[in-house]
């Protein structure tokens, strides 16, 4: 092989693997990850929840999807849990909420760490047999060490009757004896995605 032959294919193989290592996704770090949500019952009382299955990409089309397994709801109580995933969820049928949307992908790979953005953003979200648009800003942060950081800038008000869950809630509230049970639920996100 000549050199100069040689010196193209070394040229052209770096190339690709910048290309490549550019083009890289971003996959979710579900560890460091949480999607919570405040259950707000008797008008006053407001109940931390979280999910303790999360997984998601980002792709290189900027579209970012996370899914999120039901049974996995933490309400820090095991019965409620359970009735949680049997009553309100009904993980039997629909064991996975998922989130689709879409960001800028460009912009998330021009940013320097400690830099961030605000996107505002329609997403869809299906839970329960139902598919719904949402909208919502984002904050998208680059950290150190090919880390992203995505979270919701406000709390994201989701309505359980949007989502058939409202005979759920209705079970959910006469199983525990309460006078009421809000099928209006904050919802936070905050998700870490590294680089692969």
């Amino acid at each position: 092989m000549t050199t100069g032959l040689l010196r193209k294919t070394l040229l052209m193989l770096t190339l690709a693997a910048m290309t490549t290592a550019a083009s890289a996704q971003w996959q979710l770090n579900a560890d460091e990850s949480s999607i919570d949500y405040v259950s707000i019952k008797k008008s006053k009382a407001g109940e931390l929840n979280t999910f303790g299955k999360l997984k998601g990409v980002i792709d290189t089309d900027g579209k970012a999807t996370v899914v999120i397994s039901l049974a996995s709801v933490k309400t820090n109580i095991p019965i409620r849990d359970e009735r949680m995933q049997s009553m309100l969820f009904e993980v039997d049928r629909f064991p996975e909420a998922t989130v689709s949307l879409s960001v800028d992908y460009s912009r998330i790979e021009q940013l320097k760490p400690g830099e961030s953005f605000v996107q505002p953003v329609k997403l869809s979200l299906s839970l329960h047999g139902e598919e719904n648009e949402l909208e919502t800003d984002l904050r998208v942060v680059r950290l150190s060490n090919g880390r992203l950081l995505v979270a919701t800038v406000r709390p994201l008000i989701i309505n359980a009757e949007a989502f058939s869950l409202g005979k759920g809630v209705a079970a959910l509230r006469e199983v525990a004896k309460l006078p009421s049970i809000s099928t209006a639920v904050p919802v936070t996100v905050d998700l870490l995605f590294e680089k692969q």
